[in-house]
């Protein structure tokens, strides 16, 4: 297993850096990839797909390993699903030497609930579940990656062992906890750009709008839209390329 599995492309600066949602790996960025004309990074999060796990998750400890499995990848601008997005944002902050040009943060969930994350903890805690055969355990992985009917598995999100098929995502990092939004947009020292789906139930343009007035809804899309429609997302990605080149 690698310390980060990445998925590279293209050329010209700023690169495009794509990080994906829980439990998904960088795969699922492939239809937003074929659209771009510049330098495309899509790792798997820390614990996920082809990446090693970590001792424990946090939001600083995902940006760390992401920014140091990045080595010297020049000025990035950062396209981050759900808890991709929040990574990215710490990323922002500049405590982790990758020099972030500007962060396009998709269907992040921003409000939890006591019970949410007491789900989460405890979700966190379950040992992995094996499957028969590693087509049981890709229908798994979409189910938790929430990419029913939207995509193939990535043969990556599943793992074989010697008692069967398991995912390949570290069950710990669920446990990544809540993040602060408030605080992680004031501590970014680059442009941010919020945006959901009009239908995604978990991250409302209300929510948004209450943290950031120019946060931007995409019509017609849920949680996945970079899945649903990649090219719903190429406008707001060419305002902050532009502003960054």
């Amino acid at each position: 297993m690698e310390t980060l599995k990445l998925r590279t492309d293209g050329s010209g600066e700023p690169a495009v850096l794509l990080l994906h949602g829980l439990g998904a790996t960088g795969a699922v960025w492939d239809g937003l990839a074929e659209l771009l004309d510049r330098r495309v990074l899509a790792p798997d999060l820390p614990g996920h797909g082809g990446s090693a796990p970590l001792p424990a998750y946090s939001f600083p400890a995902m940006a760390g390993a992401v920014a140091t499995g990045l080595g010297d990848a020049g000025p990035v601008v950062v396209v981050g699903h759900s808890l991709g997005g929040v990574v990215a944002l710490e990323l922002a902050s500049g405590r982790h030497g990758l020099d972030v040009a500007g962060v396009l943060a998709l269907g992040v969930k921003v409000e939890w609930s006591a019970e949410d994350l007491e789900r989460a903890a405890a979700m966190a805690k379950r040992p992995p579940r094996l499957f028969a055969s590693r087509e049981d355990a890709e229908v798994a992985y979409l189910k938790v990656a929430g990419l029913t009917g939207l995509a193939p598995a990535d043969p990556g999100g599943v793992v074989e062992t010697a008692d069967g098929w398991r995912l390949a995502l570290d069950s710990a990092a669920f446990g990544v906890g809540a993040p602060d939004m408030p605080r992680f947009l004031a501590e970014a020292t680059c442009p941010v750009v919020l945006t959901a789906g009009a239908d995604d139930p978990m991250s409302r343009p209300e929510q948004l709008r209450a943290l950031a007035a120019d946060s931007v809804t995409l019509a017609g899309l849920g949680h996945n839209a970079h899945v649903e429609k990649p090219a719903a997302l190429l406008p707001l990605l060419t305002q902050l390329t532009r502003r960054a080149e």
